[in-house]
Formats: C-alpha cells, structure tokens, sequence
C-alpha cells in the first residue's frame, strides 16, 4: 500500500470518528425539547397543539434543509457548507436562548434546524466519498451507532438539564458541536467549487413547498394536502422542463436507486414505530414515570448503537441482502410478540424492545449501504440527501398514521392472540408495523430477487463480495 493511499484511509477513519461524535450531538439536538414540550406549554400558556410546532416546525425546515445540503454539497466544498450550517444553528440556538415570546422560541428552533440539516446531508457523504464500496457498510455502521446513541442520551439528558436547571439550556446542546469544525476543515478535501451550472432556485423553493405542505397535512391538517399536490405538479414540470433543474431527472432513471429507496421507506417506518409507541404504551397501560420510561427503552438504544458498526462488518462480508434478511426476520418476530403481549411488565418488555432496536437498526445500515452504492460521485450529495430527506417524510407519515391508529381502532382486536385487553390499541399499531415489516421483506425479495438470497447464504468470500 503506497503512502498517499495509507494517508487517504487516515483522513477517512479521522473524519468517521469526528462525524460519529457529531451524529450524537445533532440527534440529541434534534430530540430533546420532547422532554420539555410540558414545561414550555405551562410557562407559556399553550395548548398541546401550539406547543408541538416546537418539534414540527424543527421537522419541517429539517426535512428540506437535508436535501438542499445534498444538492449544495455537489457544487461547493463540504467544509465550507459544513461551517455555514452551524453557524445557522448556532444563530438559532442564541435565538431560543434570548426568546421571550414563543413565536420567537419556535423562529429559534427552525432557524436550529436550518443549519442542523447540514449534518446528516454531510455524514451520509463521508462514506460514499472517503471509503471504498467494499468498507462503506462499516462506516454507515458506525455512523448509525452514532445516531442511536444519541436518541439513547437524549431523553436523559434532557431530564437533568430540564429537571436540575431550566429547559431554555437546551438550546446551549448545539454549541458543543463547534467542538469538531476545526477537526472538520483540517481533514475534509480541498475539492474545486463548481461554477459552470446556476443553482435551480425555483425548483429549491417548490421542492420546499412540497415538502412542507405534505408534513403539514400529516401533522397538522389536510387542508395543506391541495397545495402541495399542485406544488409537486410544478415540481416535475420544473425537473422536465428547466435545463438544470435542482433535482436531476437522471437520479431516477437509475432502476436500483428508485427500487433502494422504495424499501427504504418502509424500513423508515418501521424505524418510527417502536420510539413513538412504546412511550405511550408504558405511560398510558403501564403507567410508568417518564424517568422510567428511559430507562426502559435505554437498553435497546444502546444495544443498536453497540451493534450498529458490526452490522457495517456483516455487510461488507457477506453483502446487504444478507444483513437485511437477517435483520427483517427477527424484527417481523418482534412485533409479533409486541402485538401479542401489549401490556406485559416494563421487566420483560425492554428484551423485546431492544430486538425490534436492533433489527430496525440493521436495515437501516444495509439500505443506507445499498443506496449509496448505487449513486456515482457526481450525484452522491443530492441522491443521499434526497434519500435522507425522503425517509425522514416517511418516519413523519409513519408517526401521524399511527397515531390514528391509536385513536380509531382502540376497541378492534386486530390480532386475536392478543392478550391484555387494556393494551389493544397499541398491539393493533404492533400488529400493521408487523405486516409492514413482512411487506418490506417480500417486496425486497421481489425487487432485488432471488439471487440475492442465495448470493447471501454462499460460503465463498469472492461471491459473498458481490451480493447486493
């Protein structure tokens, strides 16, 4: 091995372990007002639905901040998209810090996540631009350690901060992320700004649009969901018709990206099932403290994030299909149980939570994996930013579908195993996630064939290389 390539590989391993530090301060960023939405709305006199625009409005500017990041990272140095986007959210964090009103609060907080969305658009390109397809899945691997140990941290955190001190030192989590820049601009590359093509800014702003409005009408209401169909229909004229438009029509003239983040979706789903249930399930049957409730699912968090690298490991070995079935079974089995024992002591409920944690975790590396080995270098930051922001829609539509169904069929027994009577609604939200958990399998079996099963299962190393 010659010493440019030995150094190249240095700078790759400094950059993931920065970033994996990076992903845990963003989530826990991200997620840990959710433990104050209380004591906000009691010191500002705000129903429920007010207070939530603290989370939905951070989740909205998010969703399109990731794909805006990704398209401006193919034309600009990482290193200097990366230091516009925390000097946002670092704005925004002094913003929520100096609030006194709280439409100010809520300005704060998407203008948070107006630059926090650089971060996930920037780590899902570490990989892709500084590792080889053949150690790409243990750096996705370590990077989604990095995300679930933040929203492992997250709740905990919150709790003392909010608890001991006031929920307004919140807002200070994001400063410690200034911590890596300098690391970050010593050891991200030098690349030239591209200059030739005009950054589409009608299709940007309509992309938003669309973006928006589908959230708002999945959170909110759904009168948003006319305008942004009409915004998507100006969306694909734009892309059809414009000479550079923002999202090229070639990302999806690719077969194996469409078909990756197709099942990607549905794995996203299923990735905001268990945090968004078992919360409610532990509070509203079992009646737990919130302080307990952290600890119950703290377990299963940290299990994800101790296991996440090695799943990387399994996939450059034997190939994503392997890590996804191997993962999707025993998440199917998961739920099932979930479904059939809803209601069942906190003591034996975190085992099974913490194998949903895993399996979920594992499909969301090889998916990752498997999306990113079918973009060339030139579309690697707004198709891995499409792909973030995409399944970041389908963990919000995941959430507001269960939800209601949580509200609607509390008194259908969906599964007629079921044991608890009291815990019903939430076995019939663990009963859909467990066929959509079946319906992502056989889709992926049906997509990507039955070649990649055998690939998988091969004992040879040279064709275990090449699955998936």
């Amino acid at each position: 091995m010659d010493a440019s390539l030995k150094k190249t590989e240095k700078t790759a391993e400094k950059l993931l372990r920065i970033m994996f530090f990076t992903l845990i301060i963003s989530v826990m960023n991200a997620t840990i007002f959710n433990v104050a939405l209380p004591s906000i709305s009691e010191e500002f006199s705000l129903s429920a639905s007010n207070v939530s625009w603290m989370t939905t409005g951070y989740g909205i500017v998010y969703a399109i901040g990731t794909v805006t990041y990704g398209k401006l990272a193919d034309r600009y140095r990482l290193k200097n998209v990366l230091t516009f986007g925390l000097i946002l959210m670092s704005l925004g964090s002094l913003a929520g810090l100096a609030a006194t009103q709280y439409g100010m609060l809520v300005a704060g907080r998407m203008l948070q996540a107006a630059g926090a969305a650089v971060i996930p658009s920037i780590s899902m390109l570490i990989p892709v631009k500084y590792f080889t397809s053949e150690k790409r899945g243990r750096a996705i691997g370590t990077l989604v350690s990095g995300l679930a140990l933040g929203n492992a941290l997250s709740p905990i955190a919150a709790g003392l901060v909010a608890g001991m001190l006031h929920w307004r030192l919140l807002f200070c989590f994001s400063f410690l992320i200034w911590l890596t820049l300098p690391f970050f601009r010593k050891h991200l590359d030098d690349q030239p700004i591209k200059t030739a093509s005009k950054l589409d800014v009608i299709g940007g702003v309509l992309l938003a649009g669309t973006v928006a409005c589908v959230l708002l009408s999945l959170t909110r209401s759904l009168i948003f969901l006319p305008v942004g169909l009409l915004s998507f229909v100006l969306l694909l004229l734009r892309i059809r018709f414009a000479a550079e438009p923002f999202i090229e029509p070639s990302l999806f003239r690719s077969k194996n990206y469409s078909l990756a983040v197709l099942v990607a979706l549905l794995a996203a789903g299923l990735g905001a099932g268990v945090p968004f249930i078992a919360p409610q399930l532990l509070s509203n049957v079992n009646h737990v403290s919130s302080a307990y409730i952290g600890f119950v699912l703290f377990p299963g968090a940290v299990a994800a994030a101790l296991l996440g690298r090695a799943a990387g490991k399994l996939a450059d070995r034997k190939g994503n299909s392997f890590l996804f079935y191997a993962a999707a079974i025993p998440l199917f089995m998961s739920f099932c149980v979930l479904s059939t024992l809803s209601g069942m002591s906190p003591s034996w409920l975190w085992i099974v939570l913490a194998l949903a944690n895993i399996g979920q975790t594992f499909i969301q590396v090889a998916m990752s994996n498997n999306v990113s080995r079918t973009l060339s270098k030139e579309q690697a930051g707004i198709g891995m930013g499409f792909y973030t922001m995409m399944t970041f829609m389908a963990g919000a539509a995941s959430t507001a579908l269960i939800g209601k169904v949580l509200d609607a069929l509390a008194s259908v027994r969906l599964n007629p195993w079921q044991i608890y009577e009291q815990a019903a609604a939430y076995s019939n939200a663990f009963f859909i996630l467990a066929c959509v958990s079946l319906l992502a399998l056989a889709l992926y079996f049906v997509l990507f064939g039955a070649k990649s099963v055998q690939a998988s299962f091969r004992p040879d190393p040279k064709k275990r290389a090449k699955a998936s």
